[in-house]
């Protein structure tokens, strides 16, 4: 891995020291983006007796119109084949284990390739290709890992087509008619190609020998141009075959090697047939205890798969020095923990680095979507990107002393790959640690939650009790009112009935006063003589009447003072009654305030119970927390005794690989020489090649 120029380590530096500087500033409201995809989360495509296809989605973006990539992990077993398919993207692969031949079909010819564990090749979109796993006394699988370049397109219909397509869909999915014409055949041929049963797409196959099989390889160029006129074009097209071989990692020269371990990656320059293809490869082995040293791709995004052993990644978010941005999703740091057959991703400008466990080696192959030449920037070691910068000016970017500068960039001797010894274990007692942590807040948040509801229940159920018992207030009210209003009315018409009883009967007694009165004139005027004869017996009536009067007049104050007499006692049963409802309210209300009141003291004394025991919790975590803060520096103290006593042997062991170092970077130099003599012999091969064609 070479360092760019100098233009562009200070532009890339500049993107990188921002997000020390800003990191954490995006808004709640983004989409967060998910770096991991475990093996458990790959989908199953195909599975059959004699292997399976499970495969994974993968987006290069947060958002917008990068990705998403489509990978593959075909799997055969010995001696099977998956069957022939039109590839509708770009796809390269990685052999991870197994042997076995891969076919393909262009406009160019037919191509065979025989694959091995680390080959990797390019097969273009527009092919047809099948594969056939060798037979194996281990019976060691065909494992291939492979990604289709493009995002996943779609037809003209909007419909959704996928990676590739099988052949005998495409003959299968024409009326008979169509395919008894275009094939020149009858129809009971057609009808038997229709009718017979659908093969798997991956099957158990073992020619009995190599003529066979090319026999076989030839039927399905036949059937794709079409009958008995197709025979001259098949044998043109066998002049052209040619066997291709695939370039493999594990025989090349690393890049990059010590002894914390290696790392290889090829790209269209070093690999002739990923010409035009914006997919690179690479694989690193880092050994127990070591780490790729933080650095990010200015050019390329990386999609990574562990093929051995465990590690942790940590990727950390490019910042914005505006403190402001206009990207949809939330970008985090994040650290995760990966295993075998895991997939992870790493955006371009996206600082990241990789740690193996002490206790086994960690390795993974990947796939670098390269858009434009990608040359990866590290900031740790002797390859720092920050050595090229001004020390004063890096001081005032990190607002810190040039000493400290001074130690941060001199310290280390080794470049691209350090020691880290048991840094992989600390991370992820973090990472554990934070899972916790967020389970604990998540645990509490939940919590508050339900007494949130559980109040907002409380107090609904008070205001429905308050409102229930204003109502029934209210309607107490009302009927009272109505049954005053009610007993008004019924006085004020007793009233006037007695008033006008006494106006009828005064209007009577002047009635009758007057008639009494002309009677007695008329009598003195007629009986003047008679008058005084009678006079006596005329008293006597007068006094008679008078009595009956009286006793009338009493009759009537009798019957008023009844009258009034049962007025009165209505009134006071009424007001009896009133009192005995408001006694029964003034009992029922007391009876409510100390349910409430007994209510409110249980409550009380749950919540002192709680604290309590809140309180008594809290003591015993802090009694484990002083515990294991003092096991730790006990912990500590013998750590440090131990790096003291291994300090010398390690100034001894970096002195010789630096030595080391230096013969490595000339032996460097040696090669980048010697690949530049080859790319030259190439480029004169091909412009050869191009005089031929055009000869």
């Amino acid at each position: 891995m070479e360092i760019s120029t100098r233009s562009g380590f200070l532009v890339a530096l500049f993107l990188w020291s921002s997000l020390f500087q800003f990191d954490g500033i995006l808004g709640e409201d983004f989409l967060r983006f998910v770096p991991l995809v475990t093996k458990e989360g790959r989908r199953t495509i195909v599975s059959t007796e004699s292997g399976m296809i499970t495969a994974v989605d993968v987006y290069e973006r947060y958002h917008g119109p990068y990705g998403p990539y489509h990978l593959q992990f075909i799997t055969l077993d010995t001696s099977s084949l998956l069957l022939p398919v039109i590839l509708h993207a770009d796809m390269v692969f990685y052999v991870h284990s197994g042997r076995g031949t891969i076919n393909s079909i262009t406009e160019d010819g037919t191509n065979r390739i025989d694959v091995k564990r680390g080959d990797i090749y390019r097969l273009e979109e527009g092919s047809i290709f099948y594969v056939r796993s060798h037979p194996d006394s281990a019976r060691e699988k065909l494992r291939i890992h492979a990604i289709f370049n493009t995002i996943l397109d779609e037809n003209a219909s909007g419909a959704f087509v996928g990676a590739y397509s099988n052949i005998s869909d495409f003959i299968r999915g024409f009326d008979d008619e169509v395919l008894q014409m275009a094939f020149g055949v009858s129809e009971e041929v057609i009808h038997g190609i229709k009718a017979a049963e659908k093969s798997p797409p991956i099957v158990h196959f073992e020619p009995k020998n190599e003529t066979d099989e090319v026999d076989w390889r030839e039927g399905i160029f036949e059937a794709l141009i079409g009958g008995r006129h197709a025979i001259g074009i098949v044998n043109a097209k066998k002049k052209k075959e040619q066997k291709t071989k695939a370039l493999n990692l594990f025989e090349r020269k690393a890049d990059v090697e010590n002894c914390n371990g290696w790392s290889i990656a090829v790209t269209s320059k070093e690999f002739k047939p990923f010409k035009g293809s914006n997919i690179g490869v690479f694989l690193v082995n880092l050994t127990k205890g070591s780490m790729m040293g933080p650095h990010w791709n200015p050019k390329a995004t990386e999609i990574a798969i562990v093929t051995h052993g465990q590690g942790i990644v940590q990727v950390v978010c490019p910042g914005n020095p505006s403190g402001v941005s206009n990207e949809a999703p939330k970008c985090e740091n994040t650290k995760f923990k990966v295993n075998e057959g895991d997939v992870f991703i790493v955006p371009r400008y996206h600082p990241m680095a990789q740690i193996s466990f002490n206790n086994d080696s960690f390795v993974f192959v990947g796939f670098s979507t390269v858009a434009g030449q990608n040359h990866p920037q590290f900031l740790a070691g002797k390859r720092s990107v920050l050595r090229v910068l001004d020390r004063k000016i890096l001081g005032v970017s990190f607002n810190t002393a040039n000493t400290t500068i001074d130690q941060l960039l001199d310290s280390q001797v080794e470049s691209v790959m350090f020691e880290c010894t048991s840094c992989a274990e600390q991370l992820e007692r973090e990472i554990e640690e934070e899972m916790e942590r967020k389970k604990q807040e998540e645990a509490r948040k939940r919590e508050q939650e339900e007494e949130a509801r559980k109040r907002e229940e409380e107090e609904q159920r008070k205001r429905e009790e308050e409102e229930a018992r204003k109502g029934e207030e209210e309607q107490r009210k009302r009927e009272e009112e109505e049954v005053r209003k009610r007993e008004e009315e019924e006085a004020r018409k007793r009233e006037e009935e007695e008033r006008r009883k006494e106006e009828e009967e005064e209007q009577r007694k002047r009635e009758e006063e007057e008639a009494r009165k002309g009677e007695e004139e008329q009598r003195k005027r007629e009986e003047e003589e008679v008058r005084k004869r009678e006079e006596e017996e005329a008293r006597k009536r007068e006094e008679e009447r008078k009595r009956e009067e009286e006793e009338a007049r009493k009759r009537e104050e009798e019957e008023a003072r009844k009258r009034e007499e049962e007025e009165a006692r209505a009134r006071e049963e009424e007001e009896r009654r009133k009192r005995e409802e408001e006694e029964a309210r003034r009992r029922e209300e007391e009876e409510q305030r100390r349910e409430e009141e007994e209510e409110q003291r249980r409550r009380e004394e749950e919540e002192a119970r709680r604290r309590e025991e809140e309180e008594q919790r809290r003591r015993e975590e802090e009694q484990e927390r002083r515990r294991g803060e003092e096991e730790t520096r006990r912990e500590e103290e013998e750590e440090e005794a131990r790096r003291k006593e291994e300090e010398g042997r390690r100034r001894e062991e970096k002195e010789e690989a630096r030595r080391h170092e230096e013969e490595q970077e000339e032996e460097a130099r040696r090669r980048e020489e010697e690949v530049r003599r080859q790319e030259e012999a190439i480029r004169r091969e091909e412009e050869e090649d191009e005089l031929e064609a055009d000869g």
